[in-house]
């Protein structure tokens, strides 16, 4: 039985875009399908002539058509949307919502909002950040990592992030790693070049981070703030008042009183404390013994401060252990909880995941469903 068109558009639909992560089918790349026989021959827009992922997008479109019952070969010819389709496709992905909005600080978001802080730099804010986020992933939810240290990026390398983000003339859409969506100044610089900018310069970064990305609908965004108190931790408490912080501090009583003023902060933002996190909590010895390098008790005493001084319950969400495994993990662009998930810095990320992958709060929430009258009601 030769295949039909109806049946290659419906396996068609099964391909998402690798970057978008929608089917090509709802984004207008499908320019043909024609069909001889049992051979079929497929021609597909891509977004941009540059396109990273055309091989991937290639090999999808072969195996979802070629799965068709009747289909003996699959033909895939490649062609680069004009400006007038790119324009429809970025009108439709933004939803009709204004160019230069926020979408996380909408009413009605229910995206989660974790800003993840620490007071001084060296305590694996951003290897919790992204381990977090590759945990969260792989449970199957809609996850972005936004990189907001401008100066100290270090994102893309620990979740290996291949390419540069595309962009449909003025929007960025972010590349994916182990099913997250990524973006950092670190994509836009040349080699390892430093970025010497100021305060407005900064704002003025994030602010574009949050409204010319297109996020899609996640269900957690995580934000990896630069160490202390200054430009960045302020303008995020502008541009998404309803984030939620993160604290990250180490066993060491030093650190534990910079970290306390990182959460200090939420409390002239009115921001929500999430919890604090106490890495490198001690070293597991081949005896079964632990080393603990930095001392201990600085994670209770953070908890104890902010308590105190917020005067609500702030939760120590976990105690990860100092493992080799996770600065290599960092180094290679697999975090620990995929490459060794079963190891103790492993399961104490996951702790950490699963308190901020709380489901989403739909009481009081319009879902934009319409009343369907019965035929009797009508007549």
């Amino acid at each position: 039985m030769s295949p039909t068109e109806p049946d290659v558009r419906a396996a068609l639909a099964r391909v998402l875009d690798p970057e978008i992560r929608r089917p090509i089918t709802d984004l207008g790349m499908v320019r043909s399908v024609s069909l001889d026989g049992g051979d079929v021959a497929v021609e597909v827009s891509l977004t941009t002539a540059g396109c990273p992922l055309k091989e991937t997008l290639t090999r999808d479109v072969e195996r979802e058509v070629s799965a068709v019952e009747g289909v003996s070969g699959v033909t895939v010819t490649l062609g680069v949307m004009d400006a007038e389709q790119r324009r429809a496709l970025t009108e439709s992905l933004r939803g009709g919502r204004a160019e230069r909005e926020v979408p996380f600080a909408r009413p009605g978001s229910l995206t989660r909002v974790v800003a993840v802080a620490s007071g001084k730099g060296g305590v694996g804010k951003s290897s919790v950040t992204v381990n977090v986020a590759a945990a969260l992933a792989a449970d199957g939810l809609r996850v972005g990592v936004l990189d907001a240290d401008v100066h100290g990026f270090s994102v893309p390398r620990m979740l290996g992030v291949q390419h540069a983000p595309t962009r449909l003339d003025d929007m960025i859409v972010p590349p994916v790693a182990h099913g997250v969506k990524v973006c950092s100044i670190g994509m836009f610089t040349q080699g390892n070049a430093p970025v010497v900018w100021r305060g407005p310069m900064l704002h003025r970064t994030l602010e574009q981070f949050l409204t010319d990305v297109f996020w899609g609908d996640l269900d957690v965004l995580l934000l990896d703030l630069p160490p202390g108190t200054g430009d960045i931790a302020i303008s995020v408490a502008q541009l998404l008042p309803a984030a939620e912080l993160l604290v990250v501090t180490t066993p060491q009583a030093a650190a534990a009183e910079v970290a306390e003023r990182a959460g200090a902060v939420a409390r002239q933002t009115s921001q929500p404390v999430a919890g604090v996190v106490e890495n490198m909590s001690w070293m597991e010895l081949p005896d079964g013994s632990r080393a603990e390098v930095f001392g201990r008790g600085g994670g209770d005493a953070v908890v104890e401060r902010l308590e105190r001084l917020l005067g609500a319950r702030v939760p120590l969400v976990a105690q990860v252990p100092l493992d080799v495994r996770v600065r290599e993990g960092g180094d290679d662009g697999v975090p620990v909880v995929l490459s060794d998930p079963g190891s103790p810095a492993a399961l104490a990320l996951r702790e950490v995941a699963r308190s901020v992958a709380r489901p989403r709060d739909l009481v009081g929430r319009p879902l934009g469903l319409t009343p369907v009258r019965r035929a009797a009601e009508v007549g």
